[in-house]
């Protein structure tokens, strides 16, 4: 009999996706091919309907910009207030084919059960501030583990609970996050100390999770993570890409820099900028990434008037931002992208794994990245690794890059072969281990 694995759903019911929910779908397409039976546990706006076909509806449905009525917020008041001291149980959704999946599929990955619970992220929030302890969740069908893909205070009754830290920046970098520290440090000393195991994604957040936490290192494991862009979108012909990017960007095939990730002050995007506008390249600066905290700022630099250029265009002279950046792009034309461009510049102040890094390298894009955090372990010599504080070393950085097709040329070759060492087989080989070991003892 096959044991039983649930994972929370917390970053896979986000729409323009995180780098923890690559995570979860990668981890749980891992425990599926090694025979595990798999699981979702997830917090829906509202409470669970009674009927399983309305539970199917309401799962996926999207009520992001729904407003609550005034009663079912004063009832939402009460019940994170009382916090649920007992615990709950979330409620089984059979999925019947009731809703169609196929544009969901990628996103929410596959399992074979799924749960849902009433605000339960955020009812676990309350529930610790209140109780100090996290929330218990007893299951219909009891499993044999909860792995929370991302630390919170929830717990499986009469299964193991393992969590997984990626990294501990709202603690190392706490001027670069808008988390509520106080909460985070009690919360994370909680788990740790309540937990079965913990899992992290580089031997930088290990070591951190060990010194700052206190977490005995026998009971700390490290993964690391997969990076795996499907063959359909790796084997396209440069002549196909170059077309989608011309046609959908109007950029040339090698003729701008990329960024791509969150929206945010430990991204060094405002140095990036500066670094980029000073080393006066032609080419254009795309970046792709949803506004987080204090992204308006940077925004603004963005937006200023200085920064255009004239684009010959036939018979026209059409103004064109030298810096432009996108919301979101779906995935495919993401990977487009990263092929189609000179040099993927991820200059990040700290990563707890850093999978754009990894994700440019498999595609043979020369990366300038930062010489903080784990990049220098995920990253090797594979990459322009540049201290990320200093903008003049940055500066001289993407000029090579902007000048020497030779050292292009080398990084493009390099950088499959260090992501060969990050890849599907190795990493179930890794959870395997792991698994097996936790299980088994």
């Amino acid at each position: 009999m096959s044991r039983t694995i649930l994972y929370d759903g917390l970053n896979l019911s986000l729409k323009k996706g995180t780098g923890v929910a690559t995570y979860t779908r990668g981890l749980m397409s891992t425990a599926r091919s090694l025979g595990y039976e798999t699981g979702v546990v997830h917090g829906i706006t509202g409470n669970v309907p009674r009927d399983p076909i309305l539970r199917e509806v309401v799962l996926f449905d999207d009520a992001s910009n729904r407003t609550p009525s005034a009663m079912f917020t004063t009832k939402r008041w009460l019940r994170r207030r009382i916090a649920a001291p007992f615990g709950i149980k979330p409620v089984p959704i059979p999925l019947n084919g009731t809703v169609i999946m196929k544009s969901l599929q990628s996103q929410f990955g596959d399992s074979d059960l799924v749960y849902a619970s009433n605000d339960l992220f955020q009812l676990a929030r309350h529930h610790f501030k209140r109780y100090g302890n996290s929330l218990p969740m007893k299951f219909e069908a009891q499993p044999d583990l909860l792995h929370c893909t991302y630390p919170m205070p929830v717990a499986a009754k009469r299964a193991l609970n393992v969590y997984t830290i990626h990294d501990l920046v709202p603690l190392r970098l706490p001027y670069l996050t808008e988390d509520d520290k106080r909460y985070h440090y009690k919360m994370l000393r909680s788990l740790v100390r309540r937990a079965d195991h913990i899992v992290t994604v580089s031997e930088t957040s290990r070591a951190d999770i060990i010194k700052v936490l206190g977490v005995d290192e026998t009971k700390i494991t490290n993964t690391y993570q997969a990076v795996h862009v499907p063959e359909t979108l790796r084997n396209k012909t440069e002549d196909i890409v170059a077309d989608e990017i011309a046609g959908i960007f109007h950029l040339d095939w090698k003729g701008y820099f990329l960024f791509f990730g969150a929206f945010e002050p430990k991204k060094n995007i405002s140095r990036l900028i500066e670094a980029y506008l000073s080393s006066k390249t032609t080419k254009p600066l795309i970046i792709v990434g949803a506004p987080g905290w204090k992204g308006a700022e940077t925004q603004l630099l963005i937006d200023d008037d200085r920064f255009r250029f004239y684009l010959q265009s036939e018979d026209r002279i059409l103004p064109q931002r030298q810096i432009q950046r996108f919301d979101f792009v779906s995935y495919p034309l993401l990977i487009s992208l990263i092929r189609g461009a000179r040099a993927v510049l991820f200059p990040s102040l700290y990563e707890g794994f850093g999978l754009p890094v990894l994700e440019s390298m498999q595609l043979g894009t020369p990366v300038l990245s930062s010489t903080e955090g784990s990049i220098p372990e995920i990253a090797g010599q594979a990459a322009l690794l540049v201290d990320p504080y200093n903008t003049e070393d940055m500066r001289k950085a993407i000029v090579s890059l902007d000048q020497d097709d030779d050292l292009c040329s080398s990084y493009s070759k390099a950088g499959p072969r260090q992501a060969a060492r990050f890849s599907p087989e190795r990493y179930e080989q890794k959870v395997s281990a792991f698994y097996d070991t936790l299980f088994n003892g």
